[in-house]
């Protein structure tokens, strides 16, 4: 099974149809399961959409727990994006505190431009990498996000963990003592005037989801994520940091970049 959660100012229709092409795109065999939080879909509603992620991280708990408890499942992969990878941290910090491991069905944890303050989340994370026996992490971020840019000034310019340098000695050292494993996007072009969708884009989630037919996560070290879709792979102590460079025609410079009018407008969608 393959659950997705999506990020602030997302109504459930643009929910449904993000998934769909994310499904697809992946072509991967999964039962795709969405869960959705009361967004309220306008970008200048964010604390709106903060409490309301807040206040949906115990249905996503019942929803993972009976997913887990269901004989039917074999696997369970998580995908977040934006402030829907706090309510994910959250329902798993919940998870790991009563049960002392996640369920071993839970095989990955994909976090995409994650909306969560960097302090936050490694105190998150401190509970859900208690045990060893926990399902590895693939954390994708990129330095030109303009929504998280958007999110830090919000929070007195405190980072956030989607638009970090991960090869900044605190991130680093955060990032390795969590085992978490970073994909930096920051090199991937994007249609996306605010660059937050990265994650989403046709070439790199028909390789995620190729990852996931075979039944490997994105960490297995027989077939390197970066590998397949990085122009280079470098280890920052032992958390990987793949820098993607995804096919030259998705970085072609004829491409003009958005202008401050378009971004605007697009920002007020």
């Amino acid at each position: 099974m393959l659950l997705f959660v999506h990020g602030y100012n997302t109504r459930f229709e643009e929910a449904v149809y993000r998934f769909a092409q994310i499904v697809h795109d992946s072509g991967a065999q999964v039962v795709p399961v969405l869960f959705t939080w009361p967004s309220r879909g306008r970008l200048l509603d964010y604390v709106y959409d903060r409490d309301s992620a807040i206040y949906s991280r115990d249905a996503l708990e019942a929803v993972l727990t009976a997913m887990a408890g269901d004989p039917k499942v074999g696997s369970i992969s998580i995908l977040a994006h934006s402030m829907g990878n706090f309510v994910v941290i959250e329902a798993l910090r919940q998870m790991a505190i009563r049960d002392r491991v996640l369920s071993p069905k839970i095989k990955d944890i994909m976090l995409a431009s994650p909306d969560i303050d960097v302090d936050v989340f490694r105190r998150q994370i401190a509970e859900i990498e208690a045990s060893d026996k926990n399902p590895p992490i693939s954390l994708f971020v990129s330095q030109d996000d303009r929504a998280l840019a958007f999110s830090s000034r919000i929070a007195g310019d405190a980072p956030r963990l989607g638009a970090i340098d991960p090869t900044i000695e605190l991130f680093r050292s955060i990032l390795e003592k969590a085992k978490v494993n970073v994909i930096d996007l920051t090199k991937l072009g994007s249609d996306d005037p605010t660059n937050h969708s990265k994650f989403a884009t046709s070439d790199f989630v028909k390789t995620i989801g190729a990852r996931l037919a075979s039944g490997q996560t994105l960490t297995d070290s027989k077939s390197t994520l970066g590998q397949t879709v990085a122009g280079a792979v470098r280890k920052i102590g032992s958390t990987a940091v793949n820098t993607v460079t995804m096919p030259l025609m998705i970085l072609d410079p004829s491409m003009a970049s958005p202008t401050t009018d378009e971004q605007a407008a697009a920002m007020s969608q």
